[in-house]
């Protein structure tokens, strides 16, 4: 190797070096296998979107990358699942930090029963992320900005959330889940509730966090996925059929069970 072949070569394996990484994951429930040896890389920065037929483990698979499943009575998840290469279920690990850098936005808007405000502000003070109220008002801004809400709600902060829009309420939960900072945000099937105008722009949104965010999707709109992600995954009967880039999955599907399913013979 030349020397700058030599010099290039570790920032080329760190451009290849996933955000998360899961090895040979299983997750019962129960006696019940629903996850079957799972490995799946989820790249830095990218929309990474979960496909199948429903009841097919996409969504198991997601709560197991911010341990959601350790709250599922007799659920049990085996395998190696690393954010930057660290073990998330290893001894010790403070879990409620763990979620702090891996965010959920759930299927449903749940805003907190408080103002706006206090949506946004919960999780930075919880983590003793402001020293001052105007640290405080900053994140707050700056996060409903992000989540493309502070206009809409910059003069009346002090309402409460759950009188919002459905959309709106989908977002106040985006820029609850970014007012932490975290590193990766999974979203589970986020749209499924709103209408087409407030899943158009929950989609915009979704690409421009990309920029700063590594972000997770289950969704069961194959053309949401098209529209939203550059890497896509397939799950079925609770196997990882296939994964790659979203338009290869979507226009030269290398399994015979995916090209089934996105043409609409099962699912």
């Amino acid at each position: 190797m030349d020397a700058v072949a030599e010099a290039e070569a570790p920032q080329t394996m760190l451009q290849n070096t996933p955000k998360m990484s899961t090895r040979r994951v299983n997750v019962y429930y129960g006696e019940t296998k629903a996850l079957k040896d799972v490995d799946l890389d989820i790249g830095e920065n990218q929309v990474t979107s979960l496909i199948g037929p429903s009841g097919c483990g996409k969504s198991t698979y997601l709560r197991c990358l911010n341990r959601m499943n350790d709250v599922i009575d007799g659920c049990r998840v085996e395998g190696d699942i690393t954010l930057d290469n660290v073990d998330i279920y290893r001894s010790g690990l403070d879990v409620v930090q763990l979620r702090a850098r891996v965010g959920m936005v759930f299927q449903k808007p749940n805003p907190f029963p408080k103002s706006i405000y206090d949506n946004i502000a919960y999780g930075p003070r919880l983590h003793g992320l402001a020293e001052t109220k105007a640290d405080l008002d900053n994140i707050v801004e700056i996060s409903l900005t992000r989540a493309g809400l502070w206009k809409e709600v910059k003069d009346r902060l002090l309402a409460p959330g759950t009188g919002l829009s459905g959309g709106q309420q989908q977002r106040l939960c985006i820029a609850r889940a970014i007012a932490v900072n975290p590193e990766v945000i999974l979203m589970d099937e986020p749209c499924s509730a709103l209408d087409p105008i407030a899943t158009a722009r929950i989609e915009e949104l979704i690409d421009e966090l990309r920029q700063n965010f590594t972000i997770v999707i289950v969704t069961h709109s194959m053309q949401q996925a098209a529209r939203v992600s550059q890497k896509t995954a397939f799950f079925h009967l609770g196997d990882l059929v296939e994964v790659s880039d979203t338009e290869q999955l979507f226009t030269n599907p290398r399994d015979q069970r995916t090209q089934g399913y996105i043409t609409g013979r099962f699912g």
